[in-house]
């Protein structure tokens, strides 16, 4: 069986197809069949030059990422890109790199360190290695400045930027765009090439060093705000500042020195993590391979609402047609307009192209909702009765093949598919809001559902460009019932003397991206009033009362109130209530809570060892495939940092053994709510990583 590189002649020319699917990754034995192949064409006077391209749909789209966990833990060694590098670049013959697809991470390095570059039309080029908590290792921050100059190469690779093939050619990142057959082109540019170019030799287009310092502090200032707390596009900035202080082999060492770091440090661990873990979630348990899924063709969304218009939005975007059905006037009205400016500002900036978004049609009548739908979604408020009818209502309109899904967050999707006579044509889809541009949907699978309809559910989020977890259908699901014990310690801790500032503080300077009392705020203190009295219903171990149904019942709702555990201005700007605090404190008096003073770890300690935990126990119970995804769910859905790798990474991170000594102290003093997960507990007493577990 041939290997991933196969070497072939076309006349003087030496083909050299890299064929490693799925992406033609950069794996230890593509390197050594490239190796092969520059002695192949070293050792022959009849080969005259070289051309490399990539079999499938790319030409290569970064290295094998799955090597570099074990070399983050130290258990083998670096894999050697340069030597490969600088065996490209220094073969005495003329080397061209034919590119399609993408190009990407060590793909982009491999075509930097051939003589020449051609690139098909729709090529995407770049460096993302930061995406991964890394820097390029093999030369791309010493090549990048010298063909497509500092400024560029400092963007790409410190903020991840891709560009197209024209840009490319603009900057002098490659040499030509095909026009006809990419390899036959390449093939005859091979041919005209007179010798080899090397890319270490381009120094034209390197500023001096004080003026890309220059260039760089201005880029450590976007840096700063779209890699908050990150380290590896602050080491991508110095290892290009790098290539324009030093000679090419003391920059190549530079670089060397800071992937190291990089690949080494705990964010890489965590993002390489992440990486991994949205691609699992593709593999659902039950799920075969060969299940078709049904086309979605037209949608009908029920409810507009701020979700139903989210939903709405989401579909048109993806090419789908959308009608949209409520039963208030006023609430239609309002949607059309919302959801058409939605369309105009995704437009504006470039997110979809002009008319090549789905049809619209707001109407009066479920019935008319319903007419041709493939897929009925219900968007109307978080009751349970009012959610059957619905479900009831589309039941007896909507064509008997067409899928009913629900957007709840936390009901119950088998009641609601009991309410109709197609249980299995029944799913939960939860969106998060704003549906349009947030990426997780989590994909909840009932008793009764199909694998047709499973695998229908999939596909649409694809087409939507979400990340679908599967969940099964317990109360909350993954995400809202890992997030109220979280929040519920938040509402605790302000109660027992921190400020609200101070509670949620402790979690963004973290790195979340909102803090538990604010997201409540956002979403509706009402809203999490009625999910912590049905969890109560259903056994949870929640308090009865919080000083959050003091809020509700002053109508402090949050945002949309104008008021919850902040003020908001016209911009819904959040701004501290001082008169809060003292209600707080009397609250806290008549109830003899007692006060104390909370630091940033211990606000940590209680709210995340509490999601945490909640998290090992819906392992326990079935509700998730693998650790792993509650990481995805979190990472994509609730904003917790990609570069912490996710709640249960956080947790090896931590140390299972100290997050169970924290849980028994707390279960000892305040009792049933902070009982152990026995996954968890056995986790720590085996040394294993609940991270990696899986059913």
């Amino acid at each position: 069986m041939p290997g991933p590189v196969v070497t072939s002649r076309q006349d003087s020319i030496l083909l050299i197809m890299i064929d490693n699917p799925p992406v033609n990754a950069l794996s230890r034995e593509v390197l050594a069949g490239l190796d092969a192949a520059m002695q192949e064409a070293a050792g022959s006077e009849e080969i005259a030059a070289a051309v490399i391209f990539g079999a499938g749909s790319t030409f290569v789209a970064g290295a094998d990422v799955r090597a570099f966990p074990p070399i983050a833990r130290g258990e083998r060694p670096m894999i050697d890109f340069n030597a490969t590098m600088n065996r490209v670049e220094n073969l005495g013959k003329p080397v061209v790199a034919a590119l399609h697809g993408t190009v990407l991470g060590g793909g982009l390095e491999l075509a930097m360190a051939c003589h020449y570059r051609i690139a098909a039309p729709g090529t995407t080029l770049g460096q993302p290695e930061v995406k991964l908590g890394l820097i390029p290792g093999a030369g791309g921050t010493q090549r990048l400045p010298r063909l497509a100059g500092a400024g560029r190469a400092l963007e790409m690779i410190a903020l991840g930027e891709t560009i197209g093939e024209r840009e490319a050619l603009e900057l002098g990142l490659i040499d030509a765009v095909a026009s006809g057959g990419l390899v036959e082109e390449a093939v005859e540019f091979a041919r005209r090439a007179e010798k080899p170019r090397r890319t270490r030799d381009h120094d034209a287009k390197l500023v001096d060093p004080e003026q890309a310092e220059s260039i760089a502090a201005l880029d450590r200032d976007t840096v700063a705000k779209k890699f908050k707390w990150q380290v590896a596009p602050l080491a991508a900035l110095d290892a290009v500042l790098a290539a324009c202080r030093l000679p090419f082999e003391e920059g190549l060492a530079t670089e060397a020195r800071l992937f190291e770091e990089c690949l080494r440090g705990p964010q890489a661990a965590a993002l390489i993590h992440s990486f991994f873990a949205e691609r699992a979630v593709t593999k659902v348990a039950g799920l075969k391979r060969e299940t078709a899924a049904r086309e979605i063709e037209r949608a009908a969304i029920i409810g507009g609402g701020t979700m139903g218009r989210g939903i709405a939005c989401a579909f048109l975007a993806a090419g789908i047609p959308v009608t949209l059905y409520d039963a208030e006037q006023a609430a239609r009205e309002a949607a059309a307009r919302s959801i058409r400016e939605t369309l105009d500002g995704l437009i504006s900036k470039g997110r979809i192209k002009p008319g090549s978004h789905g049809t619209l049609s707001i109407v009066e009548t479920m019935e008319e909702a319903a007419a041709g739908a493939s897929l009925a979604v219900e968007a109307v408020f978080e009751d349970a009765a009012i959610k059957r009818s619905v479900f009831q209502a589309l039941d007896a309109v909507t064509p008997a093949d067409c899928l009913l899904a629900s957007n709840t967050s936390t009901l119950d999707i088998d009641e609601l598919a009991a309410a109709t006579r197609r249980p299995e044509r029944v799913v939960g889809l939860h969106f998060f809001s704003p549906a349009h541009i947030m990426r997780l949907l989590e994909v909840v699978r009932g008793r009764e559902t199909s694998p047709e309809t499973l695998a229908t559910a999939l596909a649409l989020a694809k087409r939507l460009r979400k990340t679908a977890v599967v969940s099964g259908n317990r109360y909350g699901f993954i995400g809202n019932r890992m997030f109220m014990p979280y929040r519920e310690q938040a509402v605790e801790i302000a109660t027992e003397g921190a400020s609200p500032a101070l509670v949620d503080q402790a979690l963004t300077n973290w790195g979340m991206a909102m803090g538990p009392l604010a997201v409540g705020d956002l979403s509706g203190l009402d809203v999490f009033r009625l999910m912590r009295r049905e969890a109560i219903r259903l056994g949870f171990h929640y308090e009865a009362e919080t000083f959050e149904d003091i809020l509700c019942e002053q109508g402090r709702t949050g945002q949309k109130a104008g008021a919850g555990w902040y003020l908001y201005d016209a911009k819904r700007k959040a701004l501290p209530d001082a008169d809060l605090q003292r209600e707080i404190r009397e609250y806290a008096a008549g109830r003899g809570i007692p006060q104390r003073v909370w630091s940033c770890r211990e606000i940590r300690q209680r709210t995340l060892f509490a999601l945490i935990n909640e998290g090992a126990r819906l392992l326990e119970e079935g509700v998730a495939e693998r650790a792993s995804d509650l990481d995805v769910v979190y990472i994509c859905g609730y904003g917790f940092p990609a570069w912490r790798g996710g709640p249960m990474h956080t947790a090896d991170v931590v140390g299972l053994p100290v997050i169970l000594d924290v849980l028994t102290r707390l279960y000892d003093e305040q009792g049933p709510f902070w009982r152990p997960s026995e996954l968890l507990s056995e986790c720590a007493r085996t040394g294993r990583r609940i991270a990696s577990w899986t059913r």
